[in-house]
């Protein structure tokens, strides 16, 4: 994938947003997944499954995200283990939106495309997964309950415009506006 990217991305983006350097282009920089347990609060099975599934889609062991502060409400406590999440850089950032692109997409059900709306002012894009279970590493038989993540794309010297069309380029598809 990054080989498409140097070879015939490049090119296009730099004619399309008049760029002569190459260091202006915008550049996939880390993928971020998390995985948000509320229910690991009361079931500490759940976490370490949890943290199972999120280490079999990412290919690394995921590191445990904390309350930063305690809500009586919720029964939460400042400390407390409420997450999970992995940051991919590099090489494995490239294999892991090929996959994305290719195979998880066309798994998600009832899929039109991605939704357009989601990328932030710098030109990240966020997008929600319902299911864990899209993932070709995910054995369905041994999933305890369906949990969704939040898979996040960080772009170096990109604006909403640049990494939408970076993204079309790369072959993920948003949804069509009639």
């Amino acid at each position: 994938m990054i080989a498409k990217y140097k070879s015939e991305i490049v090119p296009k983006l730099k004619e399309e947003f008049n760029l002569k350097n190459d260091l202006s282009l915008p550049f996939l920089e880390k993928i971020v997944l998390n995985m948000g347990l509320a229910e690991s609060l009361t079931n500490k099975d759940a976490l370490e499954k949890a943290m199972e599934h999120l280490a079999a889609i990412s290919g690394q062991k995921p590191k445990f995200t904390k309350a930063k502060k305690s809500i009586s409400s919720f029964k939460l406590r400042e400390g407390d283990k409420i997450g999970a999440m992995v940051t991919l850089r590099g090489q494995k950032a490239w294999y892991f939106l090929e996959k994305l692109i290719a195979i998880v997409s066309p798994r998600i059900r009832d899929f039109r495309g991605t939704d357009e709306s989601k990328f932030d002012k710098l030109g990240n894009y966020s997008m929600g997964i319902s299911e864990q279970i899209i993932f070709p590493e995910i054995n369905y038989s041994q999933v305890d309950k369906i949990r969704g993540m939040v898979i996040t794309l960080v772009f170096k010297n990109s604006n909403p415009e640049k990494s939408k069309k970076l993204l079309e380029l790369l072959g993920l598809p948003f949804k069509k506006n009639n």
